[in-house]
């Protein structure tokens, strides 16, 4: 296991972290450029080796309720490992979701376009609105009773 020292003096060569003292002895670095507002990477790194990193939503890491993993036994290139994925987790925004976009048809050629958008299933007949459905199921139970039936796009069929 690392001293605190030894952290310390590891933590504090990554560049991107500014150190501010707390209670009982304890040591926080913060990422003041985080597109968050959580700023703490490194949070109350104590004499006794003992302390936590914010790497909330990361895949890999089993966290705590607050998205903290422990250190107490990180070694230097776990450590190391650990705080580059919050920093890059810190600096990096919230990717854009993707949008579902599906088109169906019908037997006279008529198209209608299903599309998810901020959580209803909303189709559209070109430009205008058809419907507006709470959840997938009642959109696709629609289009079945109406006799429509899903184009495969370019993307689905790779």
């Amino acid at each position: 296991m690392l001293t605190f020292e030894e952290k310390q003096q590891i933590i504090e060569t990554i560049p991107e972290l500014t150190r501010k003292d707390v209670s009982m002895k304890r040591v926080n670095y913060h990422y003041e450029e985080s597109l968050y507002e959580k700023t703490v990477v490194v949070q109350h790194l104590h004499p006794n080796g003992n302390g936590f990193i914010y790497v909330a939503g990361i895949p890999g890491y089993d966290t705590d309720e607050r998205g903290l993993v422990n250190i107490r036994e990180a070694s230097e290139e776990e450590l190391r490992k650990i705080i580059a994925d919050s920093i890059k987790a810190l600096s990096e925004g919230a990717p854009e979701p993707q949008a579902i976009v599906q088109k169906f048809v019908n037997n006279e050629g008529e198209e209608l376009i299903l599309m998810e958008e901020q959580g209803f299933w909303n189709l559209y007949h070109g430009l205008n609105l058809e419907e507006s459905f709470g959840d997938y199921n009642e959109a696709d139970v629609y289009l079945i009773e109406e006799e429509f039936v899903r184009v495969e796009d370019e993307d689905d069929a790779q």
